[in-house]
């Protein structure tokens, strides 16, 4: 997590900074849906590599936005789910869904499809 001297003077760019590539607003999008495990995660956005999928997962749970649970079990199961904090980004989730639904919606009608 940042320190208070770390972060951007911008509340915009904090945010950016925080949750701002695509993969983690994918990782997010997938985690409001509920408490996921690594290879579900995966699964959802194939087009996402291990390593990026595992930095990302890292970083957002180094910023607090999400919990990893590791269950001792053979094999170790491990799941990722949204903090209080995380879940506090649903409704900028919900917005740039929306956003997306209606600029798909004109592009599609402007283009007679």
């Amino acid at each position: 997590m940042l320190t208070k001297e770390e972060l951007p003077p911008c509340p915009v760019a904090t945010t950016v900074g925080l949750i701002g590539n695509k993969w983690k607003l994918l990782i997010l999008q997938q985690l409001l849906k509920g408490t996921q495990r690594f290879g579900e995660l995966k699964k959802s956005i194939p087009a996402i590599s291990q390593k990026v999928l595992t930095q990302n997962l890292r970083s957002m749970e180094e910023d607090e936005i999400i919990i990893r649970e590791v269950y001792a079990e053979v094999p170790p199961r491990v799941e990722y789910k949204l903090s209080e904090l995380g879940n506090t980004l649903k409704p900028i989730i919900n917005v740039m869904e929306d956003w997306g639904k209606e600029y798909q919606n004109t592009v599609l009608s402007e283009s007679g499809e």
